[in-house]
């Protein structure tokens, strides 16, 4: 069952277009990635979901989510949906955080505008959520500045999740991260949308993560989906010449590639 449906939406900017007609779906409870290089129009596409394109920008086409055209909301409207049933986590975590304000603030205004709780039931709830995500309670009264990269990307989730929404958009999340700090954010990620159902729309340009993670892909080049499918598949198989050369361009990947082919025909 699709969750959300994008039927030839298309971006512009003043001088050019940058999105070309993207078709694609979203399921209840999937892991859909999209895949391509900086400059494919993928972060720019996942914007366009949330009505968070640049005032330069115009956007046509549906996205359609419960029997609605998201494009077509007033703002006003919009803003009841983004953050509580569509939520987004971004590659520049530090940019969500007001720095004068405490992790606790930023929880705080979530849930007053998207949930009816009492002032020690928004506490209790944030406190529950930072330590869900493998943070302390204490880190409720820190400022963004105490706290490391992957502190602060594991507090963007806890905040993204507390409404329980039904899509979360994680564009790409672990880019600003180490290594060690993106594995934790990702196990996180994945443990979470067991558990709250959720699906997510996950941009990136780390194969290792799709092939880890993804149920579906989309690969979006010149801001074109150029081939679509299920993951393995497409992993495996690929159809489009520059899908190949991606992931001929991925050590690791065409590594567990030759690998498995080697497994096939011995």
């Amino acid at each position: 069952m699709s969750l959300l449906t994008v039927n030839r939406l298309s971006i512009a900017g003043p001088r050019q277009p940058i999105v070309h007609e993207l078709s694609f779906d979203i399921r209840a409870g999937e892991w859909f990635a999209v895949v391509g290089q900086s400059g494919s129009g993928k972060s720019v596409a996942a914007s366009a979901i949330g009505q968070l394109l640049p005032s330069n920008l115009k956007a046509t086409g549906e996205i359609r989510y419960d029997g609605r055209n998201l494009l077509a909301l007033s703002p006003a409207d919009m803003r009841r949906i983004r953050g509580r049933q569509i939520a987004y986590i971004f590659q520049d975590y530090q940019g969500a955080f007001t720095p004068f304000h405490t992790i606790g603030r930023h929880f705080d205004d979530v849930q007053r505008l998207h949930l009816s709780l009492s002032k020690d039931e928004r506490r209790q709830q944030a406190e529950s959520s930072l330590v869900f995500v493998g943070l302390s309670e204490e880190v409720y009264d820190r400022y963004p500045s105490q706290l490391s990269g992957g502190q602060l990307q594991r507090a963007a989730i806890a905040i993204a999740l507390l409404p329980k929404p039904d899509l979360l958009i994680a564009d790409e999340p672990t880019t600003a991260l180490d290594s060690v700090s993106s594995f934790r954010v990702l196990e996180l990620l994945s443990r979470l949308q067991k558990e709250s159902g959720c699906a997510i729309l996950f941009i990136t340009h780390d194969w290792r993560h799709v092939r880890k993670y993804a149920d579906r892909i989309a690969v979006m080049k010149d801001g074109r989906i150029v081939e679509a499918g299920d993951a393995q598949e497409v992993l495996h198989r690929p159809r489009h010449p520059y899908t190949e050369l991606l992931i001929q361009s991925s050590p690791s990947l065409s590594r567990f590639n030759r690998l498995s082919s080697s497994e096939v025909t011995s």
